[in-house]
This record gives structure tokens, sequence and C-alpha cells, in this order.
């Protein structure tokens, strides 16, 4: 993946605007924190609370309290001295997990599974991810394997020519499974080394979404063993902790293997990519922040913790 100080400083200015609810809110909670020169329990107790209220969660919370108390108790320490150790332990939690979604397959093509709730911009993060694998140089096909309902197959294909990349689709209602097995097989044909896969975002019937994500599985299996490569879960920043629920539904449903998180910008709670890292420990691959096509880019997690912690 390209790296995102090279798509020029808006992206950087959409990131800090997307991240201004959450960082102005730990910011303004950890103004005024420091009441007395050294750091002390009372403090440690109010960072706590203030990070915990900007939706970082109780264990990223407590784990940053711990670690602030072992390395700074009862050493002198300034307002903004304490948002920047915030944000290094922020950053510390967050490292571990940023992993660029990579095309490393072979055989090729890389077959990669891309699921989430419907309306967390899963097909234009589809579209989004193919583009950046194409500023790399690979070849991309799309799969629009979500047939359930007509809009995606429809959205996907205007987003696939958009892009400039081939999609195979069918019928609405049409089998998922039959859909990708054709798309690998003229991936393989015509040497694509990205596929993609649009599968159903539906949750409201566990068992049908698992059995047919395990049919697709099936299906991959007989033409790759490797196959799927990726599982990535597509997630709506906005719904903050609501976000951590799917990744636990999405878990058991289907074996994710990374995230992608969306809407950074407006009124995101960017605080759940902490509280993610922290309890999953999963890949963050990319962040979005806006709706042009440039707006998905690798997770960079120590501009991250900055802006978070209201020190970028």
């Amino acid at each position: 993946m390209s790296d995102p100080e090279n798509a020029g400083s808006s992206w950087s200015d959409r990131l800090f605007g997307g991240f201004r609810k959450t960082s102005e809110r730990l910011s303004t909670n950890l103004t005024g924190v420091v009441g007395t020169a050294k750091l002390d329990d009372a403090t440690l107790d109010e960072v706590e609370d203030a990070l915990i209220i900007s939706d970082l969660g109780p264990s990223a919370a407590g784990r940053i309290r711990a670690k602030l108390s072992e390395k700074r108790f009862g050493l002198e320490i300034t307002e903004q001295e304490l948002k920047e150790a915030v944000a290094e332990e922020i950053a510390e939690i967050l490292r571990p997990v940023a992993k660029p979604l990579d095309v490393v397959a072979f055989p090729r093509p890389q077959v990669i599974l891309v699921i989430g709730v419907n309306g967390s911009g899963k097909t234009t993060t589809i579209a989004k991810l193919a583009h950046l694998f194409q500023e790399d140089d690979y070849g991309v096909m799309l799969a629009a394997g979500d047939t359930f309902r007509a809009a995606a197959i429809g959205q996907l294909a205007t987003w696939a020519e958009r892009v400039g990349v081939p999609l195979v689709r069918g019928p609405e209602g049409g089998d998922p499974a039959s859909i990708v097995f054709d798309a690998v097989k003229e991936a393989t044909d015509t040497g694509i080394d990205a596929l993609i896969v649009d599968t159903a975002g539906r949750l409201q019937n566990k068992r049908e979404l698992m059995d047919e994500l395990e049919k697709i599985r099936r299906v991959l299996g007989r033409l790759n063993p490797e196959a799927p490569h990726d599982v990535v879960l597509v997630l709506d920043a906005t719904n903050g902790q609501n976000a951590l629920s799917q990744i636990d539904v999405f878990k058991e449903v289907a074996g994710v293997t990374g995230l992608i998180m969306t809407k950074l910008d407006g009124t995101a709670r960017g605080g759940v990519l902490v509280a993610a890292a922290e309890q999953y420990g999963l890949p963050i691959h990319a962040i979005g922040v806006g709706e042009t096509m440039d707006d998905l880019r690798p997770f960079d997690p120590d501009l991250v913790a900055k802006v978070i912690a209201g020190v970028a």
C-alpha cells in the first residue's frame, strides 16, 4: 500500500478534522487534570476517566493509567507533557496492529473477502481499496458477492467502472459462491493480482450468513487451499463502542483477519480504534476520512495517537 504521507497534506488535514471530536473531547477532559505539580493517584484517576469518556474503553484506559503510573508517578508533569505521554501510550497500543493489506499470495490471485453491516461504507471501501492496489501497480478485479440486494450490485458496478477494474456479477438473489467461483477462475486466467469480494452484510440471521460464507470458503478451497487470504471487516467509526459488538459477531461468523475503519470525518469517535486494538489485537489495515477515492489510506498509529491526544 502507498504511504499516507505521499497523499498530500489535504489527507492529513482531513484526518485531523475527522478525529476532531475525539481529540477535542480528550484534550478538554485532560485540560486542568494536573492540579498538582506531581502525578499522583487522584490525577491518574482523572486521566483514566477522561480516556474512558473519550471512547478508548476501560481496558485501554486502565493500561494507559498503569503505564503512566509506572513511568511518571510522583514526578512533576505539565499539562502538555501529560498529553504527550498519553499520546505515546496510545501509540504503543496501536503500533502492533498497524499492518497494511499487502498482496503477497502465490499463486495469484489474492482473494480478499470484505464484510460489514449495510451502511458501514463497505462497497465504497472496496472501490477505494482497489484504487490503493492500482497505485501499487497491481491488477485488481471485483466480485459482487452480495446478491441479497440489487442496490449493492449496482453500486459496486458503478464504482468498478469509475475505478476502471473488471467486475464479475450475477443476478439479484443468485448464488454468491458461484459468482466467487467464476471470479477466481477469470482472475486466474487473466493474471489478476487481487480479487476483492463483496459479501452480504445482513446480520438478522447469523446462521444463514455463516452458512453462506462457509459455502464461499469451500468453493474457494477447491480452487486454492489458501483462499480466502484475507477476511476484512469494514467498521463505521461513528458507531463508537457499538463497533466492538460488530467485531464480536463477525469474528464468530466470518473469521475476521483484519479491520478497516471508515467515516473518520465529521462526528467520528476515533477513540474506538484504540479500544479495538486493545481488546482484539486484529490488524488495522487502513482508515477512511472522506468520500473521495484517495480518502482511504494505510493506518499510521503515531499520527493517529497524537491527533487523539490533541498534541498533533
